[in-house]
């Protein structure tokens, strides 16, 4: 019961704060854009934050230090498995442009402060033309100094499971000769996928060495990618049991 309670309460704060962050976005388009985006993005960590306060998600954060070592913009490519990630890691990765599902964007007040962000927004129904657009896009925002943020399975996946890692992230790096930063995170066992409720733990979010791109192929690269998230996912137990007792915390509530 009190499981359901505070993931009840964490909801009422995700909604209506998200609905206020929308609807200050509308005002923000004067402001330079790294100011907005500096803006609206401390909900991304209001929310991290709420969801530690209220559900007791805490984090733990190894090798941010690895962003700063080789300077300019880069391209991260992190392990998807919550809605977690991709608020947190706008926070850790500032200044991020998110490649996303463009109708995402058309949601009311939700969508309205994700177009503050700059992200990019792909047409799933179209594969080929969201890759060149990707490509382009993604280029164009590593020119203006913003980093690209990209979830190479795409969709989120359970704990324990691995999806499809797709070659457009390192497509973009090198294009834009930018480095490529890996990302390990465990959230989907505190904040699963398709669920309301938040379960109780810590979330481990890794940043990897950068990867320099250069003469490497995409296959390449986005292969070296994939074997570090996961084997980063196995020391760190990827959550699985963790998720297995979230399985008996829900069926005992």
């Amino acid at each position: 019961m009190l499981l359901r309670l505070r993931s009840t309460i964490f909801a009422i704060g995700y909604i209506f704060t998200g609905f206020l962050y929308g609807f200050l976005s509308l005002f923000l388009w004067v402001l330079p854009p790294l100011v907005r985006h500096r803006i609206l993005i401390s909900w991304c960590w209001l929310i991290v934050n709420w969801a530690r306060l209220v559900c007791g998600v805490r984090y733990e954060i190894r090798g941010l230090e690895n962003m700063s070592k080789i300077q300019g913009p880069k391209v991260v490519l992190s392990k998807h498995q919550s809605t977690w990630e991709t608020l947190a890691l706008q926070h850790l990765c500032f200044p991020a442009s998110t490649i996303l599902k463009r109708e995402l964007l058309n949601i009311p007040f939700f969508g309205w402060g994700l177009r503050c962000l700059q992200p990019i927004g792909i047409d799933r129904d179209n594969p080929r033309d969201a890759l060149r657009q990707v490509k382009i896009q993604g280029v164009q925002r590593l020119q203006s100094g913003l980093n690209v943020l990209l979830f190479p399975e795409g969709t989120r996946v359970a704990p324990g499971t691995r999806g499809k890692y797709a070659r457009s992230g390192p497509e973009i790096a090198l294009e834009a000769d930018a480095p490529i930063i890996p990302v390990a995170v465990n959230a989907g066992y505190c904040w699963p996928a398709k669920s309301w409720m938040r379960y109780p733990g810590v979330v481990t979010v890794v940043f990897g060495e950068p990867i320099d791109p250069s003469g490497i192929t995409s296959r390449e690269l986005i292969t070296q990618v994939e074997n570090w998230i996961e084997e980063e996912l196995v020391r760190l137990g990827d959550g699985s049991d963790k998720a297995k007792q979230s399985v008996v915390m829900k069926a005992q509530d």
